[in-house]
């Protein structure tokens, strides 16, 4: 049997929907009976008709296109119930509505209803920050899965609308609800934290990310992320150390006086003396396909751990990952479910477009390094650094293929063509880079080492499967408004693609 996620009644008493029956009058005549008619309950919840499956509550939001529109649609795929609003009209095919003000108000209530029916032990976390939000998210939801039944934000759903859609397919039987929370302004997390309440807050680093929207520079940046705190109680507060803006982060965190201070890091022996349990790498090394840390715990024992992932970012998120499941440990498990969390870990692979690693050709000698979900200086400099640890002996030769980097206001110019350090650092030896503010990276470099420029990714692709030979490396990477990732798709589909490295 399944067990619904929501019952018709606390759809009702969550959202103050009215509800109305498809058998109410349609132009004088009554509406064909629908299968949710009599329905009691929903067992999903979808805002977009292509996810919908029988038994989800159609949410009809209103964002680039008008959810009212798709809800016939919604019915026909099997939906049970579609949240509508009020002056919606019903069409013949229409099932179960439940009308309100406005969709998106209630489906803000019905995630703050889901978070207000978890039990008291279970354990709330949310992470943001400018760069590693969504691996550090895939990562605790693999580690707490290992421990008891978790919950976690699909994809990258962090904003306005994919925070209380999260929240409101949460079961009520979690023990874990892990959240994403991002922003483009100052003022976008704190509403969303305030409807999460975590127990645990994390912020994984500060950088210039959206700096356009800031006119105080990342200093504002830190500011926005560290809103995470004010719907954080009773809990740890997740920091790094190693960031400039650790100073901003702690005193925020120590602002809201039931929040424990937890900081993180990479390098350097001592974190705050005034927080001393902390979370710090003591050595990592690289075997196979897993990077190998070893952790000292904020209790101070020593933990030593597997990840499927690579680079100095994502030790650091790992890290972090590590100063929460030590932080819960003899408080909400013991030591025997924590090594189970910490083993899980070794399962964590990359989220496509996060660093996805794939050997091309017929004798496995072309890597391919998919990072083409997003960018930002922070993020592009990490990947940068990662693209320098791929050893030479085998990749011989290092391909960078850029995009541009979005949101980064006047400041755009200077910040893409600074890369140039670290293309330099990372030995690169070859730029493939689209559009006008990449032009000013491909600008500084000298020509022995300029690929090609075009102003969209589109203009890319004949030259990049021109290029491309065996003993690469070739790294792809930019915003999500750069298109980088058909890139990714068409040197997969030029080479026979083989399995990830091992």
């Amino acid at each position: 049997m399944i067990v619904p996620l929501w019952t018709r009644a606390d759809l009702v008493a969550a959202t103050g929907a009215v509800v109305c029956e498809p058998a109410e009058k349609v132009g004088g005549r009554d509406a064909s009976p629908r299968d949710g008619e009599h329905v009691a309950g929903i067992t999903g919840i979808s805002i977009d008709t292509r996810t919908i499956v029988r038994g989800d509550l159609f949410v009809a939001l209103k964002d680039a296109r008008d959810g009212q529109d798709f809800i016939t649609a919604a019915f026909n795929k099997g939906a049970a119930a579609a949240l509508v609003a009020h002056h919606y009209a019903r069409q013949p095919d229409d099932g179960l509505l439940l009308r309100v003000d406005d969709p998106l108000a209630a489906l803000e209530a019905l995630g703050r209803a889901a978070r207000d029916r978890l039990s008291p032990d279970a354990r709330v976390i949310a992470v943001t920050g400018s760069a590693g939000k969504t691996t550090t998210k895939e990562m605790l939801r693999t580690a707490l899965s290992a421990i008891g039944p978790t919950h976690a934000s699909e994809k990258s759903y962090n904003n306005h609308w994919g925070v209380p859609l999260t929240l409101a397919r949460m079961p009520a039987s979690t023990r874990f609800g892990v959240f994403e929370i991002g922003m483009n302004h100052a003022g976008e997390i704190t509403p969303l934290s305030r409807m999460v309440r975590p127990h645990i807050a994390i912020i994984t680093t500060v950088g210039e990310a959206h700096i356009e929207h800031f006119p105080d520079g990342v200093t504002g940046i830190a500011r926005a992320k560290a809103e995470i705190f004010s719907g954080a109680d009773n809990g740890w507060a997740v920091i790094p150390y190693d960031n400039p803006h650790y100073l901003t982060l702690a005193e925020a965190a120590r602002s809201r006086r039931t929040l424990q201070l937890v900081p993180f890091l990479i390098d350097g022996p001592v974190a705050d003396p005034d927080s001393p349990n902390c979370a710090r790498l003591m050595t990592t090394a690289e075997i196979g396909n897993q990077t190998v840390l070893t952790v000292q715990l904020p209790s101070g024992s020593v933990q030593t751990f597997q990840i499927g992932l690579f680079g100095r970012h994502n030790i650091s998120n790992a890290v972090a990952v590590a100063a929460v499941i030590g932080s819960l440990t003899s408080v909400d498990f013991g030591p025997s479910q924590a090594d189970a969390a910490f083993a899980a870990l070794a399962t964590m692979t990359p989220p496509p477009g996060r660093g996805a690693r794939s050997l091309l050709g017929p004798s496995d000698d072309i890597l391919l390094i998919d990072e083409s979900y997003n960018a930002n200086p922070e993020s592009m400099r990490a990947a940068l650094a990662t693209l320098a640890q791929v050893p030479r002996d085998r990749f011989p030769r290092r391909i960078a293929v850029l995009g541009d980097m979005l949101e980064l206001g006047a400041n755009a110019p200077q910040l893409h063509a600074g890369l140039a350090a670290d293309l330099d650092s990372a030995a690169v030896d070859l730029l493939l880079a689209c559009g006008p503010n990449m032009k000013h990276l491909y600008d500084a470099l000298p020509t022995s080492r300029q690929g090609t420029w075009a102003e969209m990714s589109a203009g890319l692709v004949e030259a990049l499967l021109a290029i491309v030979r065996s003993g690469d490396v070739i790294m792809i990477k930019g915003s999500n408004g750069s298109r980088m990732a058909p890139l990714v798709d068409a040197l997969k589909s030029r080479h026979d693609l083989a399995a990830p490295p091992h």
